[in-house]
């Protein structure tokens, strides 16, 4: 006998992700035809978790690097590279995404040469990597925040950065024009969690949205592929 099923949803749901601290921060939408309607963000302690969320995501942009070049030595990848150049000013806010030499010996290793940021959160990209394959790239995107505002500003980078009160009010107030119901994820209330992380994660519900439409831009525009058969890319 097969499996009960329980009955089909009239909408469906997509998320934007991004680490934090020693978990994940969960911007998500109920998609149905031309609404998007944004739901009370959460956090999940593993990624395991958002993977098994019920209703399941239709598609998930992470802010997390998906796809690695295998050692140091072989450069970095084009996406991050593009990405840099894109953005002009804010390239910087690009970070070259850890190799696998990187992230099965950690942080720790010198020859990793990892920055500030990357080795601070090189545990929640070693478990997005455990739990990533070819087949979940079917709905799993890698994302920056950086990007999904270039995109809304009609591809101009942003003026400030999210580490200065001009920044985050940039950002917001972009977030707010372009966005329907995006206030309910930015007025969101959670002890310790940075102003900058609700504006990233409503960012790359923007984008997951534009995955769902089939609207999304990718960098590099020709696919690349690492050794394990995972696309270097980013959305947008």
């Amino acid at each position: 006998m097969s499996p009960r099923r329980g009955p089909e949803l009239p909408y469906s749901v997509v998320a934007g992700v991004t680490p934090w601290r020693t978990g994940w921060l969960v911007a998500s939408a109920k998609l149905l035809g031309a609404t998007f309607a944004p739901e009370d963000p959460k956090i999940y302690d593993t990624f395991m978790e958002i993977l098994e969320e019920h209703p399941s995501f239709s598609v998930i942009v992470v802010n997390a690097p998906i796809g690695f070049i295998d050692s140091p030595e072989l450069g970095v990848r084009t996406c991050d590279r593009e990405a840099r150049a894109l953005l002009g000013r804010r390239g910087g806010s690009i970070h070259n995404a850890p190799t696998r030499f990187a992230l099965q010996h950690g942080a720790g290793w010198s020859e990793t040469n990892l920055d500030a940021v990357t080795a601070t959160l090189l545990p929640r990209y070693q478990e997005i990597a455990a739990e990533m394959s070819p087949y979940r790239q079917r709905t799993i995107f890698e994302g920056n925040p950086e990007l999904s505002f270039y995109q809304l500003l009609a591809d101009t980078p942003l003026r400030t950065s999210k580490k200065i009160e001009e920044g985050l009010d940039e950002r917001r107030a972009i977030l707010v024009e372009k966005v329907p119901g995006i206030s309910r994820v930015l007025d969101a209330q959670f002890d310790g969690v940075p102003r900058k992380h609700l504006l990233d994660a409503a960012a790359l519900l923007w984008t997951a949205r534009r995955v769902f439409a089939r609207a999304a831009k990718r960098l590099p525009a020709e696919a690349e592929w690492d050794s394990e058969g995972m696309r270097m890319e980013f959305v947008y």
